[in-house]
């Protein structure tokens, strides 16, 4: 038994005037919308950008949750806009390097731990360099659906509530993002010095080994 308050209970609580509820609420969920946002802006700037766009939205608009989705859905759905908006509507820098001194919160994402071994540790890093390069020639719809459902992990029809959009929708741009990402990253499949030959497997998910630093401090 807890006496914690759940998602529910402490967005009606903000909606009901409760000063502390909302702050509350975001701190239980903030490391892994700031891993999304992170991933779908590409770069820690734009990201803590984004966030905010989504948690202002959130904070506003709190008094329209209607409790179809699960408040958690409701927030990503929320700061995933807030971000697409963002890409749609500017310019964003491409893909910077991220910083990875915080532990991976994907279900399909993991990073190997190389720290007596510099090449490995080299290789590493180029390996997450060229992912994000990848993930960054997607449209931003794309980008949006890989993040969340091969990277965070989330079920389809969960990302098609997010999105706005039907499950067959999210299927479709997972399948195009892929069969993009999997002819740019081909290489990275293959053991070293194997010679390629064919065309790569469109479907598998993608799996890169990247780690979203934590979102800055307010």
């Amino acid at each position: 038994m807890t006496d914690e308050p759940s998602d529910r209970e402490l967005l009606q609580a903000h909606v009901d005037g409760d000063a502390d509820a909302f702050g509350v609420l975001f701190a239980r969920h903030r490391d892994r919308l700031w891993a999304v946002a992170l991933r779908t802006m590409g770069n820690p700037e734009d990201a803590a950008d984004g966030l905010q766009d989504g948690m202002i939205a959130a904070f506003r608009r709190a008094g329209s949750f209607r409790g179809e989705a699960a408040v958690t859905t409701w927030l990503h759905r929320v700061v995933v806009n807030a971000c697409l908006d963002r890409l749609r509507s500017a310019k964003i820098r491409r893909f910077e390097a991220l910083p990875d001194d915080v532990e991976d919160r994907g279900t399909l994402v993991a990073t190997a731990q190389h720290d007596d071994q510099p090449e490995a540790a080299a290789e590493e890093a180029e390996r997450r360099r060229r992912v994000l390069d990848a993930l960054a020639t997607l449209p931003a719809d794309q980008r949006a659906a890989l993040v969340l459902v091969d990277m965070e992990g989330y079920p389809v029809a969960e990302v098609a509530v997010m999105l706005d959009c039907a499950e067959g929708t999210v299927k479709s741009r997972c399948s195009r993002g892929r069969v993009k990402l999997a002819g740019l990253l081909a290489d990275l499949h293959r053991p070293v010095g194997d010679v390629p030959h064919g065309n790569p497997p469109p479907d598998g998910p993608v799996q890169p080994t990247v780690r979203p630093r934590g979102p800055p401090a307010s």
